[in-house]
């Protein structure tokens, strides 16, 4: 206890504390506009991704594989490219792949036995050259690199056949192919009744 005469002069007592305002951060206690802080933007993008067109950026001059909405297969190096994903290849080359019959001799004199037993098939696969190539964005399927090393490999399960027999039998198959799909669209003309190509289910 302190000890205290009459000609001291008065002590002035102590200033509370001011406490920040509850809903004010400490950092912001001399802010013209009190409050909890602005949220934060979004991140910004780096400037490749602005288009998904963009992202062919790092396939461009590489070796692709396109597979098209009509079942096209097609190899070649990307040059050029735009908004739209339009495709400018070089190099080109169009691949075929087919199935024939394998028939042997001893199966070729029994005709009850290959009525009776499947016939095994060969698979075969052909490169065409096509040179430069144009694609339109909207009529790519697939689209990946191809691994170099593994580029003069032949496919899996397939073996390189000669070119025109393998063109031959793939045109015939894909003249099977549109006369049954005129077939189908016989049958399912009263769903589309105006001819746009439409069918309605």
């Amino acid at each position: 206890m302190e000890n205290l005469s009459l000609n001291d002069p008065p002590q002035q007592p102590a200033s509370p504390q001011r406490l920040p305002h509850p809903q004010q951060h400490p950092q912001q206690q001399n802010a013209v506009f009190p409050g909890p802080a602005p949220p934060q933007g979004a991140p910004q993008l780096p400037p490749q991704m602005f288009t998904t067109a963009a992202q062919l950026l790092d396939l461009t001059d590489k070796k692709l594989l396109l597979v098209l909405r009509d079942g096209r297969k097609i190899f070649g190096v990307l040059r050029s490219w735009d908004q739209f994903a339009n495709l400018v290849l070089t190099d080109t080359k169009e691949r075929y792949f087919v199935s024939v019959p394998s028939a042997t001799s001893a199966d070729s004199a029994n005709p009850q036995s290959q009525s009776q037993q499947p016939q095994p098939t060969r698979n075969l696969y052909c490169d065409i050259p096509r040179g430069t190539f144009l694609v339109r964005g909207e009529n790519v399927l697939l689209l990946g690199e191809v691994d170099l090393d593994k580029d003069d490999d032949p496919p899996p399960g397939y073996e390189e056949g000669d070119v025109e027999e393998v063109f031959r039998i793939q045109k015939e198959a894909e003249r099977e192919r549109k006369k049954k799909d005129r077939l189908k669209g016989k049958k399912t003309a009263w769903r589309d009744p105006e001819g746009s190509g439409e069918v309605l289910f």
